[in-house]
């Protein structure tokens, strides 16, 4: 049965020439009528360009669910998977891989401006066997455009726990992106780098501590 309390809202962007458009709205109005979504809003950007202008979208049907966004055709299945794992990690990590794999970091930045605990999924991510060396540089640029902003501070106590790792790549990559958070927080995290068998790791956590000598 589907809990009513926790079905994400929808919007779609279309227009009415959009051979692909009726399909979408088809879709989500099934979903809206069994009560996967709460709500549907649809514009035509035909009408009101400003919408698409606003979100930067350049194509259509374009679908926003919950926190999900989905460019061009979506079939109703995936759809339906996106609307009933608005809170399951798995769902929402395969979401964004793909985004990463896509270069589209900023659509995850700027969800984390809405919803700052998906932050996690970063930590999560970096477990994962798929994230491959793209995935972990789209990490670490997302981590360096947050910088200062405090979103990622979460991340500190997970990423500190990858130092323990038998995995010397995990553990440069955990406190490179440790360093790229930034905070006093990292200090200590840093104390136990410096001594990593890794002379890499090493001179990471060495040049941050010469950077940010404590006050």
């Amino acid at each position: 049965m589907v809990n009513h309390n926790s079905a994400p809202d929808a919007l779609l962007l279309m227009t009415g020439g959009c051979p692909h458009c009726p399909v979408a709205l088809q879709a989500l109005t099934v979903l809206l009528k069994e009560g996967a979504i709460g709500r549907l809003e649809v514009i035509n950007v035909a009408v009101h360009i400003e919408e698409a202008e606003a979100r930067g979208v350049q194509s259509v049907p374009w679908i926003r669910i919950g926190p999900f966004e989905v460019e061009g055709t979506a079939t109703p299945g995936k759809l339906r998977e996106l609307a009933q794992g608005v809170n399951d990690d798995k769902v929402f990590d395969a979401w964004l891989l793909e985004i990463l794999k896509s270069g589209k970091r900023q659509k995850f930045e700027a969800l984390v401006k809405r919803e700052p605990q998906r932050i996690h999924a970063l930590a999560r991510m970096m477990k994962n066997p798929e994230a491959s060396m793209a995935i972990r540089l789209g990490i670490g640029a997302i981590l360096e455009e947050l910088q200062g902003t405090g979103y990622s501070e979460p991340l500190v106590a997970e990423f500190a726990e990858l130092l323990a790792s038998d995995d010397r790549l995990l553990r440069a990559d955990a406190c490179h992106f440790l360093t790229l958070i930034g905070s006093e927080a990292i200090r200590p995290h840093m104390l136990v780098c410096v001594n990593d068998a890794d002379p890499e790791i090493r001179e990471m956590a060495e040049e941050w501590l010469a950077e940010n000598l404590p006050a």
